[in-house]
């Protein structure tokens, strides 16, 4: 049976996340690479398979799934050991809330055609675009430092003992934070489980820097 294939790109924070989920899985898989800053997301290869010309994509058992947490959300319901989510509802309501804080108020205003509009054709430099970045980084790293710091549900991860979903949402989004030099002072809990995180082999084969397609 041929392996599941991964389309991403090895910066995208979002197909980072399916790599992470797809190794604390322990899921064989491959990939195939489109370079967003080369636009090739928008030929019709990716196309056929995601009509929004994003990554990821990915391809298992003659299904096409889109959308990150859609996709570990599928991972989570036909391998479901080692779990994502925790037991109780509440409990799945939190990781799910930090998990959305990352993909749906922090990561969608720092994605690259946002950032390429900023570009062309409103005319910003930059440095412009770069403060921009940090700002929304800021806001949603604030919020989400008060919610790990604040709860005894916070345990080595996000969630207890055990890396889930909002970890595997968490570590791409440092890793984009970095790129612009974000300050983290403020973030002390994030930068702990981030570094919680890198400890574990899933997380390490799955950063940009590991990938086929990685660059300088």
């Amino acid at each position: 049976m041929a392996k599941p294939m991964l389309h991403g790109y090895f910066r995208s924070s979002a197909a980072y996340r399916v790599r992470i989920a797809l190794n604390l899985k322990g899921i064989a898989y491959d990939q195939r690479s489109y370079h967003l800053r080369k636009g090739e997301q928008f030929g019709a290869a990716l196309g056929k398979l995601n009509p929004a010309q994003l990554v990821p994509a990915f391809e298992d058992a003659g299904n096409v799934l889109t959308q990150s947490l859609a996709i570990i959300e599928y991972l989570e319901e036909t391998h479901p050991t080692p779990a994502f989510l925790p037991k109780t509802a509440a409990e799945r309501a939190r990781v799910r809330a930090i998990a959305l804080n990352i993909a749906c108020d922090i990561h969608p205003l720092n994605n690259l055609r946002v950032l390429n509009y900023l570009d062309k054709p409103l005319g910003h430099d930059q440095a412009t675009r770069d403060a921009w970045y940090r700002h929304w980084v800021d806001a949603g790293f604030r919020a989400i430092e008060t919610m790990l710091a604040g709860s005894g549900a916070t345990g080595r991860f996000c969630h207890g003992d055990q890396p889930g979903l909002a970890d595997i949402c968490l570590v791409p989004q440092v890793a984009n934070a970095a790129r612009v030099n974000t300050d983290m002072a403020p973030y002390p809990t994030i930068v702990r489980i981030h570094a919680e995180c890198q400890k574990l082999p899933a997380f390490q084969k799955a950063l940009p820097q590991n990938q086929p397609d990685a660059e300088p």
